[in-house]
């Protein structure tokens, strides 16, 4: 029988290209979602490159072109009772072909959070929905995986950001401390720059919690900043696409920059540009979290798995946008402007990487034909573009 994934976040920019993935790819797939990212859009007024299905339409659409089925759940997280309807058969099914119960998922990957760091910091009734929503979906996970199926391998979508920016290379997750003659290994330790990646922080040891106490199997992924919007399956049908946006509150980097310099929007470079992150793209975190289910932690391990392919500072990455957007005729200008959040803008960034390439993902880079597709399609979406919601400088 064919392995059962079950997606949390399942209408998120990552959530439904991974639904795709495995759907493709012979599994069957069950996704969760209360739309709490498209609402929290809709009502500070963001817009997205293009519209999207709902995602029962999507399922659909998917169902159409190819025949495979992914079940659909519309439901809140926070609520316990709907995270355990998921394990103990009594789910409600919005969309899907066979409407009976799948089982208990073999995997469950975890995308279900607030994702947005500014949005965290909007104001304190912002920051209370990150830290609600995040840290309840993670309590509700755990307890339904201990309570009905130990032997569930939970993926957790963590965060880059976890580590923060400390003055001492960046192990996968783990450090070994010698301390007055004694040796230990210890959680690396955390110093989130935000609200949003403090909750991750969190997670984490909630589920190191959970590893510890009922030898629970997790694999918490540390991701850094995404890019893209095309994969294989979307490919299908343009409405296939995933959720893209461009704002500050929303879109990662990469995509901003390209938007901006589609619209001739000067490049929002903060401060001097010298943060230095690690960056990957959409394909790669499919293939992280597909090669992550094939191998599964062991019971009782919290395996951590640093979600990275190549590093590059804010004004590396305007650079490459503004060279490969002049080639196209864009005439891209690049404005450094006050940095509206509390960071360190010049600072050592050396993180490890290895894991994953280790147990078989093969790396896409950002080159300037990645760069060159990235800039086509938002041209193609041009007309969708609102320069007014590109930057609203949220600070902190």
């Amino acid at each position: 029988m064919s392995q059962h994934i079950l997606i949390l976040g399942g209408d998120g920019y990552l959530g439904w290209p991974t639904a795709m993935y495995f759907s493709q790819r012979g599994y069957e797939v069950t996704v969760v979602d209360n739309y709490l990212r498209r609402h929290a859009c809709n009502e500070i007024d963001v817009g997205m490159l293009y519209p999207v299905p709902t995602l029962q339409e999507r399922a659909k659409i998917w169902h159409e072109h190819t025949g495979k089925e992914i079940k659909v759940v519309i439901g809140d997280l926070t609520d316990p009772e709907v995270m355990r309807s998921l394990f103990d058969g009594s789910v409600k099914y919005q969309w899907a072909v066979n409407p009976e119960f799948t089982g208990i998922p073999e995997t469950v990957v975890h995308y279900a959070e607030q994702p947005s760091a500014p949005y965290s910091l909007m104001d304190y009734k912002h920051a209370d929905i990150t830290i609600t929503n995040n840290l309840r979906v993670t309590n509700n996970l755990v307890f339904a995986v201990r309570d009905f199926s130990r032997d569930t391998h939970i993926i957790k979508l963590g965060t880059m950001g976890e580590y923060g920016t400390p003055n001492i290379d960046i192990e996968e997750g783990w450090l070994e401390i010698e301390h007055k003659g004694r040796k230990g290994k210890f959680l690396f330790p955390r110093q989130a720059g935000s609200l949003y990646h403090t909750t991750k922080v969190m997670d984490t040891d909630l589920m190191w919690f959970a590893v510890r106490m009922w030898d629970l199997k997790v694999t918490d992924l540390m991701q850094g900043p995404v890019y893209g919007n095309e994969t294989e399956e979307s490919a299908i049908d343009d409405r296939l696409k995933t959720l893209f946006n461009y704002d500050e509150v929303f879109g990662t980097v990469v995509n901003r920059f390209v938007v901006q310099a589609v619209a001739g929007y000067p490049l929002t470079v903060y401060g001097q540009g010298g943060q230095t992150r690690g960056y990957l793209n959409i394909k790669d975190t499919l293939q992280c979290v597909h090669k992550s289910t094939e191998t599964p932690a062991d019971k009782g391990e919290l395996r951590i798995f640093n979600q990275i392919m190549e590093t590059f500072s804010v004004k590396d990455l305007a650079e490459i946008t503004k060279r490969v957007g002049d080639k196209m005729g864009l005439n891209v200008e690049v404005k450094s402007i006050e940095n509206p959040r509390k960071e360190a803008e010049e600072h050592y960034y050396n993180p490890t990487y290895q894991g994953l390439v280790n147990i078989g993902v093969e790396p896409h880079y950002l080159t300037d034909d990645v760069m060159e597709q990235m800039l086509r399609v938002a041209e193609h979406y041009k007309g969708n573009i609102r320069n007014d919601v590109i930057f609203r400088g949220v600070k902190w």
